[in-house]
Order: structure tokens, then C-alpha cells, then sequence
């Protein structure tokens, strides 16, 4: 069949395997293909990280395991999606500790993309709130790895986009809450100086987060709308009841373009009147805006997109990000989806993305000049030494990888050495010459 990410581009002819117990997932290796095997969650990753000849599906994978209800640890199977947590746990007081900013992942898919969200300069990746792994290394092995078990294992695991083995099970710290809804406070500014400089202001915030217009220039380059939020300290522990909707067909992709961008992006920015907005919200919309729209990836018509996003160190952030915006806009290829958030310290899984600094995603939809453009945003980023996201790359080169990800050596060893190079793999693997 044909599969793709969520991106849509690029799409492969697949062999699809969905196993429902460790048992049918040991089986496979005894016909493994020469290919190797490509693991998969929900098939949320943007670019071609999760594709591959012959695939295998962790979504039946799917059981609670334990739960203490006293220290709020959970033990897991790794095809568990995050929704499936909120739905049980949000109701009891518990909270995912890290989330990204879709809740349609799976456990599995967030430890090999060692996810972050808009927490991170308090609370760091979501590898860092795991207890413990269980790897599935062939027919006969199954690891239990930690920060302590095992540590090299973890590392590379973490992060490291399903290249070390089959996540079996994890146990994951959840954090208490007394809400399900956050307090949210929304900044206007007028300029990216303003924006880092609210960044810096709010630091103490346990979420932050901004949208970006990259399409307007001169003295608005960078304007934004910076929200920042904290779980409610009282309130009702309840799921949202909103209904979903969603888009049923490919959008012409031609309905993208910089006239109709520059209009949503005008619209968004002046639509918050005051300098300062603060409300109370559910935590859905707080964290997970386009979830309430199914099949949204296909606003970008029938070739898709894909995301880019990028980290910079702090001490580069400034001119960095000022230049590269400058580029953004000047190609006319601004996106209405473009998030800007800032990172703390950079932790020791060898293919984690985030670093001390900034991080900006933006959406552009597939087109033949798309591609020079990104390849010129890379170089900028690289120069700055910074690194592009893995979970959303479909198209960076093994030179670029390579110079942003200085660690890829020492994780290509703990591959080798647990018999994990050539048994599991991917397109994006292939490409970036790690397989």
C-alpha cells in the first residue's frame, strides 16, 4: 500500500505489519527482509522518519500496564496513545509531564522523537520524565534500559527515532494537577526584539509559546503573540465536549499563497486588541489548537508539505532569528502555522533535538522552488550552530545532519553494538546514510 507521513510527502509502497503481543512482534524477526523493519505509532511524524519497505505498527500495543496512584507513575505498553492518557488520567488529577503539540502520538513515537512542548525551559524533553524502557532487540530479546540500565541503550533510544529497537513498554512520571484548564495569558508584540524580550520577561512560565508572522517585514519582521499559561490552581477535572471538524478533501493548494497568508496572519495578530489578555481555558485548545480539526494536513493540497523547524543556541538567537526570517520573507513563502518557542538546557539522549536557545516550526507546502529555499535555511542554521528536527525533517542532507547531530557516531556505536544497524531502519534513516 501506499503510506505517507503526516506531511503527506514523501509516499512509499509499504508492506504494513500490525502485531498485537510481544509474541507476534518476535515472530517477525524470523522473517525480517533484508530491508529491515521500520517501527510506527499513530503515523504522526511529518516527514519519512516512520516509512519504510516493510513496516511494523505498535498501535495494538495498546494496554495499561500499572499505575500508582499515589506517586502518579505509569507503566505502559508503548502503543498507547497520549489522548488515551489524558482521558483516563486528566479526571483522576494527573497531567502528562511533557507534551507536544499534538496529543495523537504514542508513547512509543514520543520517546523516539523525545518530544517537547511548551514547557521545556522548566521541564526539559519527555525522555526525562521516563523511568524505564523495554526494548525488543530480536527474537530473543527483550532490554529493560534506564539512565541507570543500560544507560547507553537509553540514550540512543531516546530520541533516537526508532532505530535501536522496538519500544515495548515504558514508565512515565505524570505530573498532578487540580484543573483541567490552564490560565492562560496572551502578549502582543510588535517585533521579534519585542517578542524574545517577553520570552525573557516570562521565563518563569510554566508554558510559554508564540505564534509568528513570517510574512510581514520592515519594522513588524517577527511580530507575534506570546501565551503563556499554568495549570488553574481550582476548577473541574474534566474532558472537553467540543465536537471535532474536519476537512474532507485536498485543498487546491493554490488557496496558499502569500496574499492569502499575509491576510490570516493580519486577521490572527490584530485579533488580540490589548497588550496583555489573560483568560481560563480548557487545556485542549491551550495545548493542542489543531487537534480539533481532523485530516488538517490536507489544507495543503494532494503533494502536501512539510514542517520545518529548527533550534539555534541562545547566544546566536537574536541576529539568528532576524536573519533567517529575513530570508523567510523575502521568498515570499511565509507560513500561517509558525511557532516560536524557547528551549533550556539540552539533555544527554545523543539525538535529542532541543538546545539552550530558540526553536521555530514553520508549515510550507510542497513546491519545486520550496526545496532551494530550505537548503539555504539549513546552511543559515548550521553556521549558527544549530540543528534541524528530525520528527519533522523529510528532506535534510547526511552533510547537514551530520554537523547539527555531533553525537551521530557515538549513536551508530550503540547500534552495532546491540545488533540494532541494518534490523531496524527507515527512509529517513537511508537517506541521512546511517543505513
Amino acid at each position: 500500500m501506499n503510506i505517507h507521513g503526516w506531511g503527506k510527502y514523501p509516499v512509499v509502497d509499504a508492506e504494513m505489519h500490525t502485531p498485537s503481543s510481544n509474541k507476534d512482534f518476535s515472530a517477525l524477526f524470523s522473517t525480517t527482509k533484508p530491508s529491515g523493519m521500520t517501527l510506527r505509532g499513530l503515523g504522526r511524524s511529518y516527514g519519512d522518519s516512520s516509512l519504510g519497505q516493510h513496516m511494523v505498527s505498535s498501535r495494538r500495543l495498546n494496554h495499561f500496564l500499572e499505575f500508582d496512584a499515589a506517586t502518579g507513575r505509569l507503566h505502559c505498553e508503548a502503543g498507547v496513545p497520549l489522548s488515551d492518557i489524558l482521558s483516563v488520567f486528566v479526571p483522576k488529577g494527573w497531567f502528562l509531564p511533557v507534551t507536544p503539540g499534538t496529543q495523537f502520538v504514542t508513547v512509543g513515537g514520543a520517546i523516539a522523537s523525545d518530544v517537547h512542548g511548551k514547557n521545556h525551559h522548566v521541564a526539559g524533553c519527555f525522555c526525562e520524565h521516563v523511568a524505564h524502557l523495554d526494548i525488543l532487540l530480536d527474537a530473543e530479546r527483550i532490554i529493560r534500559c534506564s539512565p541507570h540500565e543500560h544507560p547507553d541503550l537509553f540514550h540512543a533510544t531516546c530520541g533516537g527515532m526508532g532505530l535501536t529497537g522496538m519500544i515495548i513498554s515504558a514508565a512515565i512520571q505524570l505530573k498532578p494537577i487540580k484543573s483541567a484548564f490552564i490560565d492562560q495569558a496572551t502578549f502582543k508584540a510588535k517585533n521579534l526584539e519585542e517578542s524574545l524580550n517577553l520570552f525573557e520577561t516570562h521565563a518563569s512560565a510554566p508554558y510559554s509559546v508564540a505564534w509568528i508572522d513570517c510574512i510581514s517585514g520592515g519594522q513588524s519582521l517577527g511580530r507575534s503573540l506570546l501565551m503563556t499559561g499554568n495549570h488553574a490552581a481550582d476548577g473541574p477535572l474534566t474532558l472537553s465536549t467540543k465536537n471535532r471538524i474536519g476537512i474532507p478533501f485536498n485543498m487546491p493548494s493554490e488557496l496558499l499563497n502569500r496574499h492569502s497568508i499575509r491576510a490570516f496572519n493580519t486577521l490572527y495578530y490584530h485579533r488580540i486588541r490589548k497588550n496583555a489578555v489573560r483568560s481560563r481555558v480548557h487545556y485542549e485548545p491551550f495545548f493542542y489548537p489543531l487537534d480539533s480539526i481532523d485530516d488538517w494536513n490536507r489544507m495543503y493540497g494532494k503533494n502536501g508539505f512539510t514542517q520545518y523547524q529548527f533550534a539555534i543556541p541562545k547566544t546566536a538567537g537574536r541576529k539568528a532569528l532576524a536573519a533567517i526570517l529575513k530570508t523567510i520573507v523575502a521568498s515570499g513563502k511565509g507560513s500561517f502555522l509558525a511557532v516560536l518557542k524557547a528551549f533550556g538546557k539540552e539533555n544527554a539522549n545523543l539525538l535529542s533535538f532541543p538546545m539552550e536557545g530558540y526553536t521555530l516550526a514553520l508549515d510550507f507546502k510542497i513546491e519545486p522552488d520550496m526545496f532551494p529555499l530550505l537548503d539555504r535555511l539549513d546552511a543559515m542554521v548550521l553556521e549558527d550552530g544549530g540543528r534541524i528536527y528530525l520528527t519533522k525533517d523529510a528532506r535534510m542532507s547526511p552533510a547537514t545532519f551530520r554537523i547539527g547531530y555531533r553525537a551521530w557516531e557515538k549513536f551508530q556505536g550503540v547500534r552495532e553494538t546491540y545488533g540494532a544497524a541494518g534490523r531496524f531502519r527507515s527512509h529517513q534513516s537511508t537517506r541521512l546514510e546511517l543505513d
